[in-house]
């Protein structure tokens, strides 16, 4: 899913705003990233938008690319993600709707669904405890039933 080019444009701004304001150089290599990640619905490890990032033409080192995303992490443009014992994850975070993962356990597989009854249940708990959220994180490991699930177990045949 990519944003209309105005919500584009304003997290362009919104990451130069952020560099300045911290002293940092506003280059090319981090908006590149910056970029690549918009331009992706996927959840990206750093070594895979590197890779991606490579294969496009853009001369940036790994370090730049760790350094950036821990930049769009802190001005709220990145989410993190720790899926399991894997490498982390990260997805744009401005203009996105809230959502929660299934995660395959065979083949790795994420799949993004949407409850409004999680978010009613968040507002209740924070309610009762007194307590503002600032965000929240729900991730639902199983097995998919995808026909073409890589590594699905082989059931016995009857």
């Amino acid at each position: 899913m990519t944003l209309p080019q105005a919500q584009l444009d304003e997290v362009r701004t919104r990451f130069a705003e952020f560099l300045k304001t911290r002293g940092q150089r506003q280059t090319s290599e981090r908006f590149a990233i910056l970029d690549a990640l918009y331009a992706s619905g996927e959840h990206l490890d750093a070594d895979a938008l590197f890779a991606r990032l490579k294969k496009n033409g853009v001369s940036v080192s790994r370090a730049t690319v760790y350094n950036t995303l821990d930049l769009l992490i802190e001005c709220d443009l990145v989410v993190k993600h720790q899926f399991g014992k894997t490498q982390a994850r990260y997805e744009r975070s401005f203009a996105y709707w809230q959502h929660d993962h299934l995660l395959c356990i065979d083949c790795g597989e994420i799949f993004e669904f949407c409850d409004p009854r999680i978010q009613s249940i968040q507002e209740t708990v924070a309610e009762i405890y007194g307590f503002e959220i600032a965000q929240h994180a729900l991730n639902m490991y199983g097995h998919c039933r995808r026909e073409n699930c890589d590594n699905k177990p082989q059931t016995a045949e009857a």
